[in-house]
């Protein structure tokens, strides 16, 4: 069959295609005149960067490499990626063959070898990550881009196992995600140490800690999902665990929440917070995370406490606001419409929230290129074309179950029996640019719908085809399958699928999943996942470096028309509403038979209420999960619009991590430390955002580059130990931040305000000294009490900060010249503070008597100096 030859790759495109995709030769030693190589230039933990080149000379030692634009540069051996693959025709041809060489016949082999070439060819479907990368490279490299794995049994030995199998997936290139409910809350006995439990939550803490450790090791960082479900007792801790610096920061979070807690928030009923009982004397060999199964057995549930069902979901809404996370998961909605509903239960989603799985369950993942499909002549979509590559794409994911190597023979026995495949999507917004659809307008909702109606259906009749040619999936009931709350919706609007499947059955369990596609989307220069753009001229900072990059069908339209503005239906994700973003992620479910990674983005003044009708009109809408992604609601960010790049990392910052192909992070996406967003996000699960738009003169405010240095100070002050940050642009502190106190405390919060009221003063505007006359206004301001005696005497959080200022401006711009000044004041590092920040203790505000005597306890908030009790 004749193939269209691609275009030559360039670029960022190039940089990924070669680092993460193309077939690698270890031994770099092998190195000669003439190879085309991958060069570290920049070697960096933070903010590595990559090269293309061609080598010109080499010694023993060292090459000599010509890079693309032109410039030569020397560089170890050890510092270099040899690469077998040097064109995307070369990938094509082995991920063809290796799909093809599982069908049983040669005259088979040679039929489907030539299809999926087809398919393949100019990126008309972008197989996942995994499946690029490890197909016939390696028996060591799984081809499911991410795991769900059993929650852990209830026991050290339990959470032990469920550590290695953890540690053993990721280190195969495989993301992880992991119910958390299964562990008994904090403080609950634990009969055969006569002690207590330290809780659900500092589990977590220990996924999180090795997950960071295998991202320091291997090729690619490991992409962590943590969910507890919202009967926990915990459950409160978990939404709040990153709060608290240095728990939890190497995994995405999400809490799965049920149609009967949705009930009770709309309702404002109680919700009580259960386990089941620990003393049973099955309950080590029964319980398993799953509490319905647990109470049809006739087994006691202890309920620990009653609270508002409300109290929980502001909690959720309010931290998500803050920072993108927790996301949502809708799972008791979800397992509804599952196709196992009736033999194998959903119990927590991958790093990015798409594909939401059983236990041993896996991600089998591509994409349709949706931008290979506009008909120009019509002026519409190639809706026979995309057909085809739908029905063939559905029998090249098949495949990929029978090709993959299985490290765990119950991944195997489950995926085998279930062959569970996820067929998405990316350039859609290209696609709909293309016909001039406006993203988010209620014609693009038409649109979404029909051709996701479309594809959906085409997938399901071509598995249904490989069944009767090659037998359904062992788990497969006719009468129960077609009873999901899914294959409901798809026999009412396609009455003829019901009927194919009746008669020839189902290969796979379910066909369709919207991953994020961050990295292969980029690769082949097209908009990701179903997300809008991000923006037509961005900065990306990932592990290849710093790189600019342009979306050419905006480009295009530009030179062509240089006196004009874009047209409206060029949008970017920033320019819909959140209602729009959910609407569209709401039209394409409908569909999709996993889920979505979609990220909601919302502009920087969008409330905590804004937030939470957001929330429930993606409940309402039927969206199986919600993630939001608020400008400016982190620092840095995996996508600018401005050209921010440092040449040092900061000793006071860090960057988004760069979302992967396995969370191709957040969210239910978002981007996150891993992604959940955002990113996710990232990272996919992006944690991205458009310009920030401050309500200042532009001309006089400094805007924030995306990486500053500084230090944080140690006080200890009348109101607890207080670590205040201290960033420095051009040589002057431009951005303060205050941490007293605990989250939610009144503390808190007006350290908070102090923190960005002083930012903004240093920030804005060049009138004098700034720095001496802040120190100066904010010096010797007292409270109800100070700490310490002469020089070192603390008057309050503002006269620690004057003098953190007047201290900064004694030490040197290294970081590391930071040292101890005196008993009370101590110079952190980043690393330092984010541990010693975790032991911290602080009072509050008594909203009576007005003095730093306000402290937990018997449950409630009580002052010490004047007896005021917040509950009495």
């Amino acid at each position: 069959m004749e193939t269209v030859k691609s275009k030559k790759l360039s670029g960022l495109s190039e940089k990924i295609f070669l680092d993460r995709y193309a077939m690698k030769n270890a031994d770099t030693a092998l190195t000669k005149v003439g190879d085309t190589v991958l060069v570290l230039t920049k070697d960096d933990p933070k903010f590595p960067a990559k090269e293309v080149g061609e080598v010109i000379s080499r010694n023993e030692r060292i090459v000599k490499v010509k890079l693309r634009n032109g410039d030569i540069i020397e560089s170890p051996v050890e510092k270099l990626t040899l690469t077998l693959e040097k064109t995307p025709e070369q990938l094509w041809n082995r991920l063809a063959g290796a799909m093809a060489s599982v069908e049983t016949t040669p005259e088979k082999q040679t039929e489907w070898t030539e299809k999926f070439r087809y398919i393949l060819d100019d990126w008309k479907l972008v197989p996942g990550g995994r499946i690029a990368a490890g197909a016939d490279a390696s028996e060591e490299l799984t081809l499911f881009n991410c795991y769900v794995i059993p929650s852990p049994h209830d026991s050290r030995g339990g959470i032990m196992s469920s550590l290695t199998e953890m540690t053993e997936i990721m280190a195969r290139g495989g993301g992880v995600g992991i119910n958390l409910s299964s562990l008994r809350p904090r403080r609950a006995i634990v009969k055969g140490v006569n002690g207590s439990s330290s809780g659900a939550v500092s589990w977590g803490g220990l996924f999180s800690y090795t997950t960071g450790l295998i991202e320091q090791g291997g090729s690619r960082r490991g992409a962590l999902m943590l969910m507890m479900n919202d009967w926990h007792p915990d459950v409160a801790d978990f939404i709040t665990v990153k709060q608290t610096m240095g728990q939890i920061t190497n995994a995405n979070l999400s809490v799965c929440v049920s149609n009967g807690f949705m009930k009770a928030v709309k309702e404002d009923l109680d919700w009580d917070l259960v386990y089941p009982d620990t003393t049973d004397p099955q309950y080590d060999q029964l319980w398993d995370g799953d509490l319905d199964k647990w109470k049809k057995l006739g087994k006691q549930v202890n309920v620990y406490r009653t609270v508002k069902a409300r109290e929980i979901w502001h909690t959720i809404i309010e931290s998500a606001w803050k920072s993108a996370e927790p996301g949502v998961v809708f799972m008791e909605y979800y397992n509804q419409m599952s196709n196992s509903w009736y033999f194998n239960p959903i119990i927590c989603t991958n790093p990015c929230g798409e594909q939401g799985l059983p236990a041993w369950g896996v991600c089998n993942l591509s994409a349709v290129n949706l931008s290979k499909f506009y008909d120009a002549e019509k002026h519409d979509v190639a809706w026979d074309e995309l057909g085809k590559v739908v029905r063939y794409s559905t029998r090249f994911l098949d495949n990929v179950i029978d090709k993959t190597p299985y490290h765990f023979e119950e991944n195997r026995l489950n995926q085998q029996n279930e062959r569970r495949v996820g067929l998405g999507t990316m350039g859609l917004a290209e696609l709909m640019i293309m016909l001039q659809i406006r993203y988010g307008s209620p014609e693009s909702l038409q649109f979404m719908d029909r051709i996701y109606g479309f594809m959906a259906k085409e997938a399901y009749l071509a598995s249904a085809d490989i069944a009767a040619e090659k037998g359904s999936f062992t788990q497969f009931e006719a009468d129960k399958y077609l009873q999901s709350g899914f294959m409901k919706t798809m026999t009412s609007e396609f009455p003829e699928v019901g009927a194919v499947i009746q008669k020839k059955g189902m290969r796979n369990v379910t066909v369709i999943t919207q991953a994020p596609t961050g990295s292969t989307g980029t690769m082949v220069g097209t908009s990701t996942g179903i997300e809008p753009y991000f923006a037509f001229e961005y900065y990306r900072q990932s592990r290849l470096g710093f790189d600019k990059q342009y979306v050419p069908i905006a480009q295009d339209w530009k030179d062509a028309h240089p006196e004009e503005e874009l047209p409206d239906y060029f949008v970017t994700s920033m320019d819909l509403s959140a209602e729009d973003h959910i609407r569209a992620q709401a039209a394409i479910q409908k569909w999709v038979d996993s889920s979505i990674s979609k990220t909601a983005n919302c502009p920087a003044d969008f409330t905590v209420d804004d937030t939470k009708r957001l929330y429930e009109l993606a409940f309402d809408l039927g969206c199986k999960g919600v993630t939001i992604y608020r400008d400016g609601s982190r620092d840095v960010q995996v996508l600018s619009t401005e050209k921010k790049e440092d040449k040092k990392s900061d000793a006071s910052s860090a960057v988004t991590p760069e979302p992967s192909e396995k969370s191709e992070v957040p969210a239910s996406s978002s981007s996150k430390e891993s992604g959940h967003t955002a990113l996710s996000s990232i990272g996919e699960s992006l944690a991205v955002s458009a310009p920030r738009t401050d309500r200042v003169d532009d001309k006089q405010y400094k805007r924030r580059p995306q990486i500053l240095r500084g230090a944080t100070y140690k006080f200890n002050t009348p109101f607890g130990m207080a670590y205040i940050t201290i960033n420095d642009m051009n040589g002057s502190p431009v951005e303060i931040f205050l941490n007293v106190g605990k989250a939610g405390s009144d503390v808190f919060a007006m350290s908070e305000a102090l923190g960005r009221v002083c930012s903004l003063f240093l920030r804005y505007g060049d009138h004098g000294n700034k720095v001496q006359l802040l120190t100066k206004h904010l010096k010797g301001i007292g409270g109800s009490g100070a700490i310490g005696f002469g020089a070192n005497r603390v008057e309050s959080i503002a006269d620690a900060v004057a003098k953190a200022l007047e201290i900064h401006g004694e030490f040197s711009d290294d970081a590391d010249d930071y040292v101890t000044a005196t008993q009370e004041v101590v110079h952190e590092t980043t690393a330092q503070y984010a541990v010693n920040r975790s032991s911290a203790t602080s009072l509050d505000l008594c909203p009576s008597c007005g003095s730093a005597s306000l402290i937990n306890s018997e449950g409630c908030k009580n002052c010490t100096n004047c007896g005021y009790g917040k509950c009495s």
